[in-house]
């Protein structure tokens, strides 16, 4: 494992435990931290999540940005780093794009059975 998945991880860790900590998520709400991806100098990180159900994402994405102040504190704090990241949350939108990606498949090989 290379030090840049070593730090990913430990951002993904740590931010999955204090997401739920720093923020009164909506009623019913699921948030998962699904990854990181730091910038090699590590002074910047995207931290991808996924919110179920999916009509909460803009509630929650306004909800980090108001706490992010207080994320980012305690994140700061937590990690033994030289440089801790500024984090910037992302909506991780891979899997909607994976199913479509297989429907369009799928619809093309039944096209080409048809004919």
């Amino acid at each position: 494992m290379s030090r840049s998945d070593k730090v990913n991880s430990l951002i993904k860790r740590e931010l999955a435990a204090l997401i739920p900590q720093e923020i009164e998520l909506p009623k019913g709400c699921i948030v998962t931290v699904s990854e990181v991806e730091a910038s090699l100098d590590v002074r910047h990180a995207r931290a991808y999540i996924s919110v179920m159900p999916k009509d909460k994402e803009e509630d929650v994405m306004e909800l980090l940005g108001t706490h992010i102040y207080d994320i980012q504190q305690n994140l700061n704090k937590k990690l033994v780093m030289r440089h801790v990241p500024k984090i910037r949350f992302m909506i991780d939108h891979r899997e909607e794009h994976a199913a479509r990606i297989e429907e369009i498949i799928s619809s093309e090989y039944q096209d080409d059975g048809n004919k």
